[in-house]
């Protein structure tokens, strides 16, 4: 499934202001077997224009592998559809110091800012369960109040934020409820490898649920 075009382009215009760049598309059946919910696309995303396609999109397809299924049975969307970056300094091996942007987690109001895109997912793709990577789509969707720490691995069943529509600049909760699976990011890995078995024990959760809904 694709989102409409003049949806895509009012999400570049809300978060034109802000220190991102480029645009990537949720990509993934109308039907899923889960919707993944990450943070932000990163270098190699904006380059290619596929979700999780760098360093932690390969650790993510380990996370599926283990869960039992591929990536072409999943949709896979963020928080934010642009990449948020911040300038930072890279010494070359040469000695040469250059300027380059680098990687950093998006804002609240860059969240906000595209919230409109990932509430037309939640609502138009037709996935049983969405599984959030890391707390910021967690937080996107269930509030401040949880984090993939305390609420890793747990089957949450309840209405989501969507963007108030006479406001759009504050969120309400959703009528229906939605069944949210929150888990660690893949990237958390890189900086904290003892996830890595926290991981895969929810990974197990996820593979016998997807097996006792077959």
């Amino acid at each position: 499934m694709r989102i409409p075009e003049e949806l895509a382009e009012l999400g570049k215009k809300r978060i034109s202001n802000f220190p991102v760049e480029g645009f990537v598309y949720g990509s993934g059946p109308k039907h899923p077997k889960f919707m993944l919910v990450g943070e932000a696309p990163g270098e190699t995303e904006i380059g290619n224009g596929i979700p999780f396609s760098g360093r932690a999109g390969k650790e993510l397809m380990k996370f599926l592998e283990m869960a039992g299924v591929s990536r072409d049975e999943v949709y896979i969307t963020s928080a934010v559809r642009s990449r948020p970056y911040k300038w930072g300094e890279k010494r070359e091996r040469n000695g040469d110091v250059i300027k380059r942007k680098y990687n950093r987690p998006p804002t609240k109001r860059e969240i906000l800012a595209h919230a409109p895109i990932l509430d037309y997912e939640t609502l138009h793709v037709q996935a049983p369960l969405i599984v959030t990577l890391g707390n910021v789509g967690l937080k996107r969707l269930l509030g401040p109040d949880y984090s993939v720490t305390t609420n890793h691995g747990q089957f949450i069943n309840s209405p989501i934020l969507r963007l108030a529509s006479k406001e759009w600049t504050t969120y309400e909760w959703s009528e229906k409820n939605y069944l949210i699976f929150p888990t660690f990011h893949p990237a958390s890995i890189f900086y904290n490898p003892s996830l890595r078995a926290l991981i895969q024990q929810d990974m197990e959760k996820l593979k016998i649920w997807l097996q006792q809904g077959e």
